[in-house]
């Protein structure tokens, strides 16, 4: 063990405890993304005029959440613990155990948006395009969250950067959480705000936004420790990188599609007209 290395004490997952109530760290970065898209969807709706209203992002966000979490978990036990569920189904359910997949976390918050958008009388591609600017501070949140519980925590290396956690052995390791917090939050973040100054259309943000994490997510994962119960798969890939393939495809194809078939809509386009519907 090198003196170079930082250690990262251990650090209780609880952070505040309100009488039987314990709040812990990583429910307190799910807070902090929550609390973020809520203003920044306040603030979109205000300067939308009249396109959207607070009450409709309000909806909009209370979907998306509800994709986030049951998305993220039937996409872990489906993705990482396949066999766990099939010997026993309500391992489905144990979610004090822990384990949330960022990708079944996006088919859930894809089907929200499917479903509001259809519901509202409104274009999936304009929908999309409107919640996906406000994922990246949850996003970068979470992974702090995975830094403080040390979990989720990147392969051995002699690299200065290496940090020792309190539950992976003795050995240095990338802390690849902040590596993720950095790009999958903060960078893709700064990305997508700057993309959005301009009018863009329907589909090119979300389409950005895919391609924009599947790249960096692909690229972090030669850094992440590989999962325990799955190692390395097809062409020495990682689940997560196998996973991220389809995200880099689609959204490259998405952003095609945007700029070949609607070059001058606006993403934050009108609703539908509601044929006869009150």
């Amino acid at each position: 063990m090198s003196s170079s290395h930082y250690v990262l004490p251990h650090i209780d997952p609880i952070a505040i405890s309100l009488g039987p109530l314990d709040i812990r760290w990583y429910g307190l970065m799910y807070l902090v993304g929550f609390a973020y898209a809520f203003w920044m969807a306040n603030r979109v709706c205000d300067n939308s005029n009249g396109v959207w209203t607070r009450e409709q992002a309000s909806d909009l966000l209370f979907a998306g959440f509800m994709g986030v979490i049951l998305g993220g978990r039937i996409g872990y036990v489906f993705f990482y613990q396949l066999p766990s569920f099939l010997d026993n189904p309500l391992y489905l359910f144990r979610i004090w155990e822990g384990g949330m997949s960022f990708h079944g976390g996006v088919i859930g918050v894809v089907t929200a948006i499917i479903i509001y958008a259809k519901r509202h009388q409104r274009s999936i591609l304009s929908v999309g395009d409107f919640i996906v600017p406000l994922l990246p501070v949850g996003l970068g949140a979470g992974r702090i969250g995975n830094f403080i519980n040390s979990e989720l925590w990147g392969r051995v290396t002699d690299s200065p950067f290496g940090v020792i956690f309190p539950n992976a052995g003795p050995l240095a390791r990338h802390p690849s959480q902040l590596y993720e917090f950095a790009l999958e939050g903060v960078l893709l973040l700064i990305i997508l705000l700057l993309f959005i100054r301009k009018p863009k259309p329907a589909g090119s943000v979300a389409g950005l936004f895919l391609l924009g994490y599947g790249i960096f997510r692909f690229i972090i994962e030669f850094a992440r420790e590989p999962d325990a119960q799955l190692g390395l798969l097809t062409l020495g890939l990682s689940m997560g990188q196998i996973l991220s393939l389809p995200m880099i495809l689609i959204g490259s194809g998405l952003m095609v599609y945007a700029y070949k078939t609607n070059p001058v809509e606006v993403a934050q386009s009108q609703p539908k007209k509601n044929k006869g519907k009150k």
